[in-house]
């Protein structure tokens, strides 16, 4: 079994997981793991919204599926688009990390202690908007690179605090560096994160068997719910969409969060269903956002709200 992965030190963490799991449900099975560099990788100092695509660190790894150099990709599910194309399933999600978000600031000062105007980095437009929601004197900008590279901007005063995923920060044993876990009803993190996708080809029966023994039924279940809250609004990486399922007590339980790039309006849903039917429930929660105003917030949906709820 030959996993593919991206190659900076989390996304080897993460596969190195994965071949753990694969080695010790099937024991004998030898697993190796496969370096595949992305169009995300390359272009480290492009803001990601300037690819202007889905999956900017997916396609080359599905690519290597699709000629035969691994049998299986590993991804941070968030990295990975709503809606697979054929010939891809999504084979397993093992048990789910910590989904929340958190700050690390210099001085060790929370964001409520921020003083205004200070420079908070981070890469992504969910995070950006939120901040502004609880802080608008913050002066929001944009940051790459991998968590080491990170944390030597803002150890060198680029910032004064970035804002990284905590499960990102526990896989490489960094999270000792954690000022604040920004709490969900603050922060709602992104569609799947904290959780692994393992990507496979649709067809390959051998791979899907070994692969679904990693599979956490609940974390599945509550991802697939976020997956289908993103379908249904067609939101892509850079919508500032934010999205949690939890399951538990035989209920799945989905909070949705969409706000304007300024943080000015936000919009928070909150449903419950049942987790044997996570579709439904983040179909229901798409149509409550609709019906509070969503459609201007997410741009190209302003004329086609609804269409894939029908």
């Amino acid at each position: 079994m030959v996993l593919g992965t991206r190659g900076s030190a989390l996304a080897l963490a993460q596969a190195e997981t994965v071949a753990a799991m694969l080695r010790e449900a099937w024991p004998g099975l030898e697993v190796r793991l496969e370096i595949i560099r992305t169009g995300g990788d390359r272009l480290r100092d492009r803001p990601l919204a300037a690819f202007g695509q889905k999956g900017v660190f997916v396609r080359e790894l599905e690519e290597a599926l699709q000629d035969g150099r691994i049998r299986a990709a590993v991804h941070s599910l968030k990295d990975l688009p709503s809606t697979l194309p054929d010939p891809f399933a999504l084979a397993a999600v093992p048990m789910r990390e910590d989904p929340r978000d958190c700050l690390i600031s210099r001085g060790a000062k929370p964001l409520e202690d921020l003083p205004a105007g200070a420079v908070v980095g981070t890469g992504s437009p969910r995070r950006a908007a939120q901040l502004l929601a609880q802080r608008p004197d913050l002066k929001v900008r944009d940051i790459r690179g991998n968590v080491d590279t990170r944390l030597a901007k803002l150890e060198r005063g680029e910032y004064d605090a970035i804002v990284l995923a905590v499960a990102g920060l526990r896989r490489l044993g960094l999270d000792g560096v954690i000022t604040q876990h920004l709490e969900p009803q603050v922060m709602t993190g992104a569609v799947g994160q904290g959780a692994l996708g393992i990507e496979t080809l649709a067809g390959d029966d051998e791979a899907l068997e070994l692969l679904q023994a990693l599979d956490h039924t609940p974390s599945r279940a509550a991802v697939e719910a976020e997956r289908a809250l993103a379908r249904a609004l067609n939101a892509g990486c850079q919508t500032p969409l934010g999205a949690l399922a939890v399951c538990a007590d035989g209920k799945l339980r989905l909070t949705g969060a969409l706000a304007s790039a300024d943080g000015r309006q936000i919009i928070r849903v909150q449903t419950e269903g049942l987790p044997e039917e996570p579709q439904s429930a983040g179909e229901n929660a798409a149509r409550m956002m609709l019906e509070q105003g969503a459609g201007p917030l997410l741009g190209h949906r302003e004329q086609n709200d609804g269409q894939h709820l029908s």
